[in-house]
């Protein structure tokens, strides 16, 4: 009897500390993705995280050829013009390398006739049409992150394996998507923070 209510005493005392457990839809969300082990590498146009850069000019260089894209402002970066979108809107991106290899895929939308007293053409409407492309071209499964500032606005992420995928608005003109291969990043941080000590 003795070794019972110990037992459901262990129980309980495990229950309630579950529950006082902070819960992080997020964090629970990267933690289950990273330890599934699963990959997934594939971006848009053919581009994938852990391409060389010289296959990603190589394909930037056939794809400009064809007319998909062109070069982006002060030649930074690469131009798409978002199709079927309900404003003229474009699409900037370009990686960044980790030892000559994609690592991060940084994309910036914006409406070609935005300005601040265009309402019609602000981020969070943007950001509308953003998340549905993104969509089509990852999955759904994106998890809306509410600010906690009342005329602040949400974000919308998506772990999938090592591939994390954020939207969220760069000022009011911009919508800004971030895809990191998680597995570099947190190598990445932790050589930072132990270089920090």
């Amino acid at each position: 009897m003795k070794c019972l209510s110990l037992s459901l005493l262990s129980f309980v005392f495990a229950l309630l500390l579950q529950q006082c457990k902070p819960s992080n839809p997020y964090l629970a969300m990267e933690e289950r993705e990273l330890a599934s082990g699963v990959r997934y590498d594939s971006l848009f146009f053919g581009f994938q995280l852990g391409m060389p850069a010289d296959s990603f000019y190589a394909s930037c260089w056939k794809l400009n050829k064809q007319g998909l894209i062109h070069e982006g402002a002060s030649n930074t970066a690469v131009h798409y013009d978002l199709p079927n979108f309900k404003h003229p809107a474009g699409m900037d991106f370009y990686p960044g390398f980790h030892e000559g290899q994609i690592a991060e895929m940084p994309l910036l939308f914006a409406y070609d006739s935005w300005a601040p007293w265009n309402k019609d053409l602000t981020a969070d409407s943007l950001k509308m049409e953003v998340l549905p492309l993104m969509e089509e071209w990852f999955g759904e499964g994106f998890l809306e992150i509410k600010n906690p500032k009342p005329s602040g606005s949400s974000a919308y992420v998506k772990v999938d394996g090592n591939r994390r995928i954020s939207i969220y608005n760069k000022l009011d003109q911009a919508v800004k998507v971030d895809i990191v291969d998680l597995i570099i990043k947190n190598k990445l941080d932790s050589l930072s923070a132990a270089q920090a000590q």
